[in-house]
């Protein structure tokens, strides 16, 4: 049997840097299968390797990928090709958020949506403070469009709790305030109620985004594919406002469709938005 390709109209390129999740339900593995799901042509630079440890109660093995093979990565993609829309996920280190900052301020964009994965969870000094800090130092001027959860909305808003839709709405207010960024502030399974939601504020419109919960468990690759799906609506032109729905449609048929495995946690299926 041949195939024989019609010709359509070149995808639009989209880069995510990202880490790689060894079970693939989210990082680098998750936005790739959200951009091909999606049409755009994806491309990785990969900062880090996630392997959980299930000798360990599945917590996270974390190995980062040298700065100079980060740098060497992402000369050879901005050479390749011309990019305007780019999605930042797990960075990982002070050395790493240095080395993309770098990249990203050698060339204009259009459209840096950034997952701001945060990891500290206190104010210990040491490495994940220190690596928080060089993100909202560093990464969020760069942002045009930053989609936080629960936790992460309440460090980069100063919040001591969110706990409601109204709580939500005035966090993402404030990260706007603090970036001048398009936010989707994501409440998920995290807030009481039977709604998933999550709101979209950029200085201008505000927007409640509501669908039922499926469970009450976080799915592995929610937050991953959420952002992604931003990245390639935009990278195709969609407005912000619009690129956040078509992605929270987007994420909620992929809970639905969810992937099962040995791991105490679910994985979103991309190819849920197929099948619903």
């Amino acid at each position: 049997m041949s195939i024989t390709a019609e010709t359509t109209e070149r995808p639009a390129v989209t880069l995510t840097i990202a880490g790689s999740e060894a079970t693939g339900g989210a990082g680098a593995q998750a936005d790739l299968k959200t951009f091909q799901q999606l049409g755009v042509f994806g491309i990785t630079a990969l900062t880090c390797i996630v392997a959980f440890d299930p000798k360990d109660n599945w917590n996270h093995r974390f190995t980062p990928v040298e700065p100079q093979v980060i740098s060497d990565q992402l000369e050879a993609i901005q050479t390749a090709y011309d990019l305007d829309t780019v999605k930042l996920g797990m960075l990982g280190s002070p050395a790493t958020i240095d080395t993309v900052a770098a990249a990203l301020k050698a060339q204009d964009w259009k459209n840096v949506v950034l997952d701001p994965v945060l990891i500290c969870k206190g104010q210990e000094p040491g490495h994940a403070l220190d690596t928080d800090e060089a993100l909202k130092a560093t990464m969020l001027p760069l942002a045009t469009f930053i989609t936080p959860n629960h936790f992460e909305s309440l460090s980069l808003s100063g919040m001591d709790t969110i706990e409601s839709e109204a709580d939500l709405i005035e966090a993402a207010k404030r990260i706007h305030a603090n970036s001048g960024a398009a936010v989707l502030a994501k409440g998920g399974v995290r807030l009481e109620g039977g709604n998933a939601i999550d709101v979209y504020y950029d200085g201008e419109t505000l927007e409640v985004l509501s669908a039922p919960k499926i469970g009450e468990v976080a799915v592995s690759g929610a937050g991953c594919s959420l952002a992604a799906a931003i990245a390639a609506e935009l990278a195709k032109g969609a407005m912000p406002l619009e690129a956040a729905r078509t992605a929270k449609d987007f994420v909620t048929a992929g809970i639905k469709a969810r992937v099962s495995s040995n791991a105490p946690f679910d994985a979103l299926w991309q190819g849920g938005a197929v099948q619903n």
